[in-house]
């Protein structure tokens, strides 16, 4: 299938540091309930808006890499890791448009990113370029309030249906540096990479 065939694009973003489970449960949520041709998986370059010092960019799409290789029409995207500086997210669904200048884009994050929604950098222009898709726990109601959420932060969302998880790449780094056992928060080639690179050991 070529560009101009292409009707439904995603793009899911994020650290992925390391890429868990529950990041591939929802690349193919993602890709089942929208429908999509492709999803591009994209880890973040520079993260200015985090506070922690992310992996290697190496590292973190050699692990994406292994995360997402078994599931179709994802693709592991590198471009951000590309540019130099802070990365924005309007800047990549703009070369996505260049890209896919037919398709529909649908933007894919998780609840946690959708309570930051109106601090984002040119939210505006973010909502006009795509649909936001916003991962949403089974039982609770699109849109509403759950426990230690304020309630809906934006208008205008869509919402995937997921099982709940309360999984964080957080959790997984204290783990490996303790050296205690992750294969069963993230998929096994991505625990033995993590293992075999000695990653997140500087974190004890």
């Amino acid at each position: 299938m070529n560009s101009s065939q292409i009707r439904h694009v995603g793009l899911y973003g994020g650290a992925f540091d390391p890429p868990h489970r529950t990041h591939v449960k929802l690349a193919e949520a993602a890709i089942e309930q929208l429908q999509l041709d492709v999803l591009h998986v994209v880890p973040t370059g520079f993260a200015w808006h985090k506070q922690q010092r992310l992996s290697s960019a190496e590292h973190r799409l050699a692990m994406c890499q292994l995360a997402f290789a078994g599931l179709y029409r994802a693709l592991v995207d590198p471009r951000e890791l590309a540019r130099t500086g802070p990365t924005y997210t309007i800047e990549t669904l703009q070369e996505l448009r260049l890209l896919y200048p037919q398709a529909q884009l649908y933007l894919v994050i998780g609840e946690d990113q959708a309570r930051a929604l109106p601090t984002w950098h040119r939210i505006d222009e973010v909502t006009q370029a795509a649909i936001i898709c916003v991962a949403q726990r089974a039982g609770i109601h699109a849109g509403s309030a759950s426990e230690g959420d304020p309630g809906p932060v934006m208008p205008g969302l869509r919402y995937l249906q997921m099982l709940a998880s309360r999984l964080s790449a957080t959790e997984i780094r204290t783990l490996a540096a303790h050296g205690n056992p992750v294969s069963h928060l993230v998929l096994e080639p991505v625990a033995r990479y993590i293992e075999q690179h000695h990653l997140y050991q500087s974190e004890r």
